[in-house]
Parts: C-alpha cells; structure tokens; sequence
C-alpha cells in the first residue's frame, strides 16, 4: 500500500439544537459524533446565527475526532471548544459553498428548520454531493417520498446520491457505501 495515498473523508454535517424539534436531537448528535470520530472521519460544521452543535463537537472531540467549524462573525464559542479550529466566512453564500467544497459527503442529522436551510443552501452550491438523512422518528419521511415521487423520474442515479438511515449505525454503513462508491 505504500505507493497509494490515504486521504481521511470528510463529512459536512448539519445538525442543530435550536428550536422546536425531536428532544432526542442532543443525544443523536453525540451518538453521531462518537461514530463518525472512531471511524477516523474529519467533520466540518456550521456555526451561524448563534447555533452551534455542542453536544457533536464535544463528542467526537472526545472520542478523538476531528472537527473544523465554519462560522459567521458573531461565532463566540463555549470555553469548552476554545481549541476547535474555527474559520469565519462573514458571507453566508461563501460559507455554505466552502462547506461543500471542503466535503466529501453531506449528513444530515433532524434538527430544525435552520439546520435543513443551511444543508439546501450547500447542497445548491454543489448539487452532485452525496448526502445521508438519519430520518430518526421520519424525520425526514417527507424528502423521502418527494426522491421517490419525483426525483426518480427527474434526477438520473438520485438513489445513489440520496441515502436515508433509520439508526445511527446505518448512518454509518450509508455513508461508507458512498464513500466506496466514490473511490471505485
């Protein structure tokens, strides 16, 4: 394997705390954030308009991920993340088209109504990035239907770019199948 250059994936994931939403959503985020740290995958993530995924950040940290934030320029990070790797990108356009560029695969965990905005922000930037929807509790059963409705007949291999997970651990196996996808 020595002539052959290992690159480590990484993931753009949209998560969110704030507002209405599953009460499961902080718990999901570790759990997430835990999976994706163990599996050696870099995560970069979005602080704007105050939000920002605490709880993915402080578990994949913990577990000894990497995680890179991109924020807007009211960014203040809690003392406990003092150490992340910050960039403020002011433009909100800019910052969602570095996001893109900078992953390999968008996931998307149910979060709030902000969270989905900035993931179809990126995704517009970059509209061939593969993206996996943990749909916990349906959250996104609606997106499911609508790439099986009308995607399917608009959007050539839309399956093969748009993966729905029912649990974190097929998360992961969505996310890797891509990631197989894209080397082969």
């Amino acid at each position: 394997m020595s002539g052959l250059q290992q690159t480590t994936p990484v993931i753009g994931i949209f998560a969110s705390d704030k507002g209405p939403g599953d009460p499961e959503r902080a718990s999901l985020m570790g759990e997430a954030g835990r999976l994706f740290a163990r599996r050696g995958v870099r995560l970069v993530c979005l602080a704007e308009n105050d939000a920002l995924p605490v709880p993915l950040i402080t578990a994949a940290r913990a577990a000894g991920g990497t995680v890179d934030v991109l924020a807007d320029a009211s960014i203040v990070l809690p003392p406990a993340l003092a150490n992340v790797p910050v960039s403020v990108v002011p433009e909100r356009a800019a910052r969602h088209a570095q996001l893109a560029a900078m992953s390999t695969i968008l996931v998307v965990l149910p979060g709030s109504l902000a969270s989905a905005t900035a993931l179809f922000e990126t995704w517009s930037s970059t509209p061939s990035r593969p993206i996996v929807f943990l749909n916990r509790h349906r959250a996104f059963e609606v997106l499911r239907g609508f790439a099986g409705d009308v995607l399917s007949h608009a959007v050539p291999g839309y399956d093969r770019n748009l993966q729905f997970a029912d649990t974190v651990e097929d998360l992961w196996n969505k996310v890797n199948w891509l990631l197989q996808q894209q080397t082969t």
